[in-house]
């Protein structure tokens, strides 16, 4: 019977070839405590990682929380990182969802500087991105985008040929489709 280390370690590659300083999607299921990101961030950091997104909410039940990493790095490296937060006592599982098939999302909000002249214009953007105007004034607009990290990124893109006044990102989401656990 393999150990939930072994496991974790197992499904990182799904058989894909990993290059070094690939985008990985980790997501961790763990008690619901103080604490407990404190000691799986460090775990990243004495492995040289660095969490570039991180998202962490209470599960169904509320006595476990489910985080949701991206990071960057060398396969071995977070085959490793994978091993030890395995072995922590308030972690049930930390799986790399990067290659499985499951429903990854974000959520953007954008603000951008648009005077009368310019609202047509960015209004359809981000009609085209499927974005929700959540705020409008004379001199300004927010949009929230969600969808996967390159429809946000194109998002992004578009929007920066008027003034990106700030911009807030969720990070990645993840679910595993069908009847698989995440």
């Amino acid at each position: 019977m393999a150990t939930k280390a072994t496991k974790a370690a197992s499904t990182t590659n799904n058989g894909m070839n990993m290059e070094n300083g690939a985008i990985h999607t980790l997501s961790a299921l763990v008690a619901n405590k103080p604490g407990v990101l404190a000691r799986i961030a460090q775990v990243f950091a004495r492995r040289g990682f660095n969490i570039e997104s991180l998202v962490v909410s209470p599960s169904k039940d509320g006595d476990y929380s489910r985080m949701t990493i991206g990071t960057t790095g060398a396969h071995g490296g977070l085959v490793q990182i994978l091993a030890q937060v395995n072995k922590l006592v308030d972690v049930l599982h930390c799986y790399d969802h990067t290659f499985d098939n499951a429903v990854v999302r974000e959520l953007a909000l954008v603000k951008v500087a648009v005077g009368a002249g310019e609202r047509t214009e960015a209004l359809q953007i981000a009609q085209h991105f499927g974005c929700k105007t959540e705020d409008l004034t004379e001199e300004s607009m927010i949009v929230m985008a969600t969808g996967a990290t390159e429809k946000i990124d194109a998002l992004i893109s578009m929007l920066r040929k008027f003034t990106v006044i700030e911009m807030v990102r969720t990070g990645k989401v993840v679910m595993i489709r069908g009847q698989g656990s995440t």
